[in-house]
């Protein structure tokens, strides 16, 4: 018998046949390649001990000078601030009225109606009473003054809430003439509202003859762009306004306010789609904002989507073009809208929906220069794109691109495998990560059947290489406490991610399912049938505690269409890790056909692994 060496080329190839991949990884789940070898992934626990309303999708992490470490949190319900474990809520209250609101109560019943003028609430808005008094029953001032979601709207004076106790015959009051209704910005929505009909979406999208799905405009999605401001946070909502939170005064009571209301502003905008603060020069920079004046000369609120805006350097406050300053503003030329932008360590890179562009410091009087590097491209969405170093990554609409200084598409050995199984009309919920650690840029999309990230692609840009896996993550921040990246799921939890090597989504936690699989090998052109006997691992369960346990499948078939009818399986046990790692030394096995494959496969709690070079006891047998 002769044994044969299972060695296989690096990264899963997807977009061309299994027999044709001969060689090569087929198939993939939680796992990476490092040195050429497939292995697991980390793990993840949690970071935050309580949930956070809404999906987040957006988080970015700083330090103060006094060493106190912050993480922003954007959800589509509310904006947190996270200090040590624990989330807190520091979302801008949108509007305040005193003395107007009066509520209303109904014996048997914990609804109550609130009647308050013009109060521009949403379904599932938020709002906190306070200086209310009892309607003279079970409705106390104690129940009142507290925070309430909005559950009906009634009319465009009246809403009702929830509150925490059933009203008797004596709630017959109004909550008293001092009552403060504190209302918080509007929620956003957590999925794209769609519509459909003959020449929705994209030309040449879809069946011929079929109508096509679209997003409904102003139905869009609730996305926040943040940067720090020295030890301060500045946050965007899409469509919105400009907010700015004040680290110095704590969590505790202490909500972002819109830069509008600071003093000193001069001429903020009042809308824009996303905020940054460039490093090299600082400026904080909003796209898509109203600019400064119309056509005529005349200030204007209208929000112009490709124009861009800047702040004096050094400034938050300061947006007013003079000549003493070096606040202004730039509009792009080609395109609909800017979709975002991406900074690196020279220039900022802005996406529109068909052109690129870069942004760089040229100093006075323009202060900024734009060039178009690039046209007729496409990108998936704000947050599908993402740098490192001064190269910059971003999924298309179905191509992956990257600019190192001319745009080019990544040749994608997955680009198929993805682009066939992705929600067209949730494209803007993908998220673009770094994990440097690893040389990685992933992507979490929501998968055809979901309308949530459930799955992503990864290309490393070192072995120039793909594999993909599921994994639910809607916001990502790389190499932040302990060098290790922070994740946001839709659980409401922020995850640390790369430790360990459990799910840490459960308490216990469960065990990280991953497995790899190859292509088909054969003998010679496959005109012969092959025996394998016996095969001998070479596996080692790196930092594994307990009796790690990785299960080996050789999997047999005699052609390339059909299905494998001979499997046989059997697993690899840890029985020692120092001084030499000692594991099972061979198991025989009794599988005949054409071709074989492998898979190694894991799903046991603190179980890591990774593959070497394992050998296949092999003979031909019997007829070509």
């Amino acid at each position: 018998m002769a044994l044969q060496k299972l060695q296989f080329k690096p990264g899963i190839v997807r977009d061309t046949t299994d027999y044709t991949n001969e060689g090569g990884w087929f198939d993939c789940d939680k796992i990476r390649f490092r040195m050429g070898l497939p292995e697991t992934i980390g793990g993840w626990t949690r970071l935050t001990t309580s949930t956070m309303l809404g999906t987040c999708r957006s988080i970015h992490e700083w330090t103060t000078l006094s060493g106190n470490l912050f993480i922003g949190a954007g959800t589509n319900q509310k904006f947190y601030v996270v200090e040590g474990d624990a989330p807190h809520d520091i979302t801008p209250i949108r509007k305040t009225t005193t003395g107007t609101a009066t509520f209303s109560a109904t014996s048997g019943s914990a609804i109550v109606n609130v009647t308050d003028t013009n109060n521009g609430v949403f379904l599932g808005d938020f709002v906190t009473f306070s200086n209310a008094v009892s309607l003279g029953g079970q409705i106390t001032a104690v129940v009142l003054n507290q925070e309430y979601t909005v559950t009906e709207i009634v009319d465009g004076d009246n809403y009702h809430i929830t509150v925490t106790a059933t009203a008797d015959g004596s709630d017959s009051g109004n909550g008293g003439g001092s009552t403060v209704a504190s209302y918080q910005l509007n929620i956003g929505l957590d999925t794209v509202a769609v519509g459909s009909g003959w020449g929705a979406g994209p030309w040449s999208r879809g069946a011929w003859n079929s109508s096509a799905d679209v997003g409904i405009p102003g139905a869009n999605l609730r996305l926040w762009s943040q940067d720090n401001f020295g030890e301060d946070l500045i946050a965007n909502v899409r469509s919105g306004g400009i907010y700015y939170w004040d680290s110095s005064a704590g969590v505790s009571g202490n909500r972002m306010v819109n830069i509008t209301d600071l003093p000193g502003g001069s001429s903020v905008p009042v809308v824009c789609n996303q905020i940054l603060v460039s490093e090299r020069d600082r400026h904080v920079i909003a796209f898509g904002a109203n600019p400064e004046f119309d056509q005529y000369g005349n200030a204007t609120l209208v929000q112009d989507p490709l124009s861009i805006r800047f702040s004096s350097q050094e400034s938050v406050t300061d947006w007013a073009t003079t000549p003493t300053n070096t606040a202004g503003g730039l509009r792009i030329g080609t395109g609909s809208f800017i979709v975002g932008a991406v900074q690196t360590k020279q220039q900022v890179v802005v996406f529109t929906d068909i052109s690129v562009y870069t942004m760089q410091f040229i100093g006075p009087p323009f202060t900024f220069g734009l060039t178009e590097v690039s046209s007729n491209i496409s990108i998936a969405g704000e947050n599908a794109a993402v740098s490192t170093g001064d190269v910059v990554y971003w999924m298309g609409n179905g191509t992956f691109y990257l600019y190192n200084g001319s745009v080019v598409q990544i040749p994608c050995t997955i680009r198929e495998y993805v682009f066939s199984d992705i929600n067209t009309n949730q494209m803007a919920k993908v998220t673009a990560a770094t994990n440097t650690s690893f040389s990685e840029i992933w992507w979490f999309y929501p998968s055809s059947e979901s309308t949530t990230n459930d799955k992503y692609a990864v290309y490393n840009y070192d072995m120039n290489i793909w594999y993909y896996g599921n994994l639910s993550r809607t916001a990502w921040s790389d190499n932040v406490r302990g060098g290790l990246p922070i994740a946001a799921s839709p659980d409401g939890y922020l995850y640390f991610q790369e430790t360990g090597m459990n799910d840490g989504s459960n308490n216990p936690p469960s065990p990280l399912s991953a497995y790899v699989e190859s292509s088909t090998v054969d003998i010679g052109e496959g005109d012969r049938f092959m025996f394998a006997h016996r095969l001998l691992p070479d596996i080692t369960f790196r930092n594994s505690t307990g009796n790690p346990t990785a299960t080996f499948s050789i999997k047999a078939r005699n052609y390339p269409g059909e299905s494998f009818s001979n499997t046989s399986s059997n697993s690899v046990v840890s029985s020692q890790t120092v001084p030499v790692q000692l594991f099972t030394d061979e198991y025989f096995i009794r599988v005949r056909g054409r071709a074989v494959a492998l898979r190694i496969e894991s799903n046991q709690v603190n179980t890591a692994w990774r593959l070497g070079s394992p050998r296949l006891d092999l003979r031909p047998d019997g007829r070509r």
